[in-house]
């Protein structure tokens, strides 16, 4: 699909339109009523939206490069068909592949576009490609819609075009924007699982109602459906994140020592970043029989609170 082709078949007058940047990605830029936008079809990743009247909501770092075949650090990056580094299972030994799978730097399709309201719809599809081949993955669709208006909806789905069964981990790897990390609260994971993944994997439980960041953190939690809250009183909002179909969540913030190690990221990238993923991973993991289809979503609002307001 080329710059052409997207715009003469999809392009919206003030509404959606098509350019290429200078590595030769090609990206959609979002304004309605409602809100403000931006996807790659690299990885069909969105990396900003911003409701009207709003601050952005995601963070995008700009050290990212923008280049073809490399992950874009921010934004919500689709994680398919697994989560981390490739390991080994009894149904298939292979350890080869790029970290988070192939999704997130694969080139999309769009297949739909339209304005609906102040919502703009927009549908893009992945199937097998010589890459997804090589790598062992054959027969499967994916399907991801979103709407993007004053609240952004997401829906991921995975079909199994094969005579076996599929087996994957998924996340909307959502990096949401904060005033500073080490003020910000968490709720909705009191008395819940987790593996504590910067102390060699640990399965902890957590009681706490409140969640507060106070070194790196990388724990997916497991067996959990609830609907989460991340209250910012340096920017005088909450974040609250909804998901259906997802029973894992992943609290993620690399904080100062590994943020120095990331070249895709600015030193202090980590006081203003932290990712509540919606996910399914691990013991969490989909299995799909032949011909089955699995639909994850997850619905992003953002309130905004008076000044001096205290979250509770």
């Amino acid at each position: 699909m080329d710059l052409q082709t997207l715009s003469d078949h999809f392009a919206i007058p003030g509404v959606l339109t098509f350019s290429q940047n200078e590595n030769g990605l090609l990206r959609a830029s979002i304004t309605t009523p409602s809100c403000t936008a931006e996807l790659y079809l690299q990885g069909a990743h969105l990396t900003h939206w911003q409701p009207a009247g709003q601050q952005p909501v995601l963070f995008l770092s700009e050290r990212s490069p923008f280049t073809p075949g490399k992950a874009i650090r921010g934004g919500i990056p689709l994680i398919f068909p697994w989560f981390g580094g490739r390991t080994a299972t009894p149904e298939n030994q292979r350890t080869d592949g790029p970290s988070h799978g192939f999704a997130r730097t694969s080139d999309w399709t769009l297949a739909f576009a339209a304005l609906t309201g102040d919502d703009l719809h927009l549908t893009l599809t992945l199937s097998p490609n010589d890459t997804t081949r090589a790598l062992g993955y054959d027969h499967f669709q994916l399907v991801y819609q979103l709407t993007l208006g004053a609240e952004l909806r997401l829906q991921l789905t995975v079909a199994n075009q094969a005579t076996t069964p599929l087996s994957f981990e998924e996340a909307f790897h959502t990096y949401l924007s904060v005033g500073d990390a080490q003020q910000i609260s968490i709720t909705g994971l009191s008395d819940t699982d987790y593996l504590d993944k910067t102390d060699e994997f640990k399965l902890k439980h957590q009681t706490d109602t409140l969640l507060k960041l106070t070194r790196e953190t990388d724990r997916p939690y497991l067996n959990t459906v609830a609907t989460l809250n991340l209250d910012d009183p340096i920017l005088n909002r909450r974040i609250t994140v909804c998901k259906a179909n997802s029973k894992s969540t992943v609290i993620w913030n690399p904080w100062s020592e590994l943020t120095a190690k990331l070249s895709d990221m600015d030193p202090n990238g980590w006081l203003t970043m932290t990712c509540i993923e919606t996910a399914n991973l691990g013991p969490n993991a989909i299995t799909l029989a032949p011909g089955q289809q699995h639909a994850m979503e997850a619905h992003i609002f953002a309130q905004t609170f008076a000044p001096n307001f205290t979250p509770k």
